[in-house]
Formats: structure tokens, C-alpha cells, sequence
């Protein structure tokens, strides 16, 4: 189990890191965490420039208290450059995309590690999150999720992943690698995200609300997605109801009530309430902050 308490991330948002109109507003759209990439959405022409504009572009999306993140490219003629430039005061996270065994994200905590010693950075500030994108991380899912304390999230790149199947990322398709994922980040203790579907349909809001909520039905906790239409239906579906919240507190204040009784199980709203259930209740509470 990772020592580290998973944090709230309900909604992450990519923003293209060497285009300016959109790191302009980023922090302002709802997300949690922005997530300035240097991967996918940056043509390699433009890696170095989008590289240079970090140091303005990481404190103006921590400046309101959102989450600054940056996703670097897995090839190692980019990684090390962009270690460089994304390690320093106000970085939160990194996102590690293509990860498909432990030893590659002992390396990148290695480096960090040393990055943040020559920045006066404290020790362990920047997390990780892991991006599970091919058939062959799958294998090693529980050893990944478990490589090192910096971990903080692990989820799914559905199209990456549905690319290297030589499918499309369908939910049937989507289902069982998703949840596998999900099954690991629990396990190892750090925050389960990702919903199974494209992360490029944002077109309809209504049909993506529903697919936010049945991720958290299954266990997730909050996801990376592409567009400001999405972090609305994210950080709904992944923050108890007032509803669920006046639930949680009866369970728990049933459960307290019903040990100091010497009782296992007791009844709530009609129902036979024990461990199980109780777990569940503490969880909404901690959702709810």
C-alpha cells in the first residue's frame, strides 16, 4: 500500500503546453489539476518552445490553487529535457504516459528526486500519475501501481491503448483494461482514474455525465479528459449528493452507536448495515472533504 494519501483529483484537464490562449484561462475552467502536455498535443518542432514556456505557465496555472501538472514524452531523446524544465517550485504532478514496467518509473522518481534536491524543492513533492496505454503493461499492472511512494493516480489512455489493440476505443472494449487498472490502483492504494470510453467525445454532454457516473459506480475516482466540457460532468459525478452525504453520516453514526453496543450489524433506512457498507459511507465522507 502506497504510504501517501491518494489526493482529490476529480478532473484533470490537458491543455497543449506551447499554445498560450489556452494555458491563458486553464485554471479557470473547474478542473482540479491542469495538465500542461508536452507529449501528443505538441508537434516535436515545437517541443523546445513548449519546453521554455513552463517556467511562466506552471505558477499561472497554481496561482488560484489548481493542481499544476505536465505530461512529458516517454522517448528518451525528450524525457530528459523535459525533466528540466517541468521540475520546479509549483509543479504538483508529472503524467507519465506509456509506462509498461516498474523499473522505468524508479528511474523517473530517481531523477526527480535529484531535481528537487538541486532546487531546494521538499523531498517528494512531485507526484506521479501513470498512464497505462498498451497490452503489455497489463501483465504488470500490481508491480506499476506499486513501484514507489510517488505515485498518486494510475488510469488508462483509452486511444493509445485501443490503438495499440488494433481496436477502437468502444467501451466493450474499454471494460475489462479499465477495470484491471482500477483493480491495481486500488490495491497499491493510490487514486483510481479513467471511465470507459473515448476521451475525445465530448460532443455530448449529457451521454459523458453518464459515462463520469458509471466510472464512479465502478470505482473511480476522477479522470483525465481534453476539453472544458467535460470537467463540469467529472466533478459532479465524482462529488457525493447531499443525499448520499446524510446517508454516509447515519451509517457511520449507526456504526459507532452499534460498537460501543457490542453489536457487528445494525439496521439503516430498512436495511442490515455491516463492515462493508460502513467502508463505503466513510468513503462518500471523504469525497465530501
Amino acid at each position: 500500500m502506497n504510504p501517501n494519501p491518494p489526493p482529490r483529483w476529480r478532473s484533470l484537464l490537458f491543455v497543449p503546453a506551447h499554445v498560450t490562449r489556452f494555458i491563458a484561462k486553464a485554471n479557470q475552467r473547474g478542473a482540479d489539476g491542469v495538465i500542461l502536455d508536452l507529449e501528443d498535443a505538441v508537434p516535436p518542432a515545437q517541443k523546445p518552445e513548449a519546453r521554455g514556456m513552463l517556467a511562466e505557465s506552471i505558477p499561472r496555472i497554481a496561482e488560484n490553487g489548481t493542481a499544476a501538472m505536465v505530461r512529458v514524452n516517454h522517448h528518451l531523446r525528450h524525457i530528459g529535457a523535459d525533466l528540466e524544465a517541468a521540475i520546479r517550485p509549483g509543479l504538483s504532478a508529472l503524467v507519465l504516459p506509456k509506462v509498461e514496467d516498474a523499473g522505468f518509473v524508479r528511474d523517473m522518481a530517481d531523477a526527480v528526486a535529484e531535481l528537487e534536491t538541486e532546487r531546494a524543492i521538499p523531498p517528494g513533492t512531485v507526484r506521479f500519475i501513470l498512464q497505462i496505454e498498451s497490452p503489455a503493461a497489463l501483465f504488470s499492472l500490481q508491480s506499476i501501481a506499486g513501484a514507489h511512494p510517488r505515485i498518486a493516480a494510475m488510469t488508462l489512455g483509452p486511444e493509445d491503448y485501443s490503438a495499440s489493440m488494433g481496436g477502437l476505443p468502444v467501451p466493450e472494449a474499454l471494460l475489462a483494461p479499465n477495470y484491471a487498472v482500477l483493480c491495481a490502483a486500488r490495491a497499491a492504494g493510490i487514486l483510481p482514474m479513467g471511465f470507459v470510453g473515448s476521451i475525445g467525445e465530448f460532443s455530448d454532454p449529457e451521454a459523458f455525465a453518464e459515462v463520469a457516473r458509471q466510472a464512479r459506480r465502478l470505482g473511480f475516482r476522477g479522470a483525465l479528459v481534453v476539453h472544458p466540457a467535460q470537467v463540469g460532468p467529472l466533478n459532479a459525478a465524482f462529488s457525493p449528493s447531499a443525499a448520499e452525504i446524510d446517508w454516509a453520516r447515519r451509517v457511520t453514526a449507526g456504526d459507532r452507536d452499534a460498537r460501543a453496543r457490542g453489536l457487528g450489524a445494525f439496521q439503516v433506512d430498512g436495511k442490515m448495515i455491516d463492515a462493508p457498507v460502513v467502508r463505503r459511507a466513510e468513503e462518500i465522507l471523504s469525497l465530501a472533504g
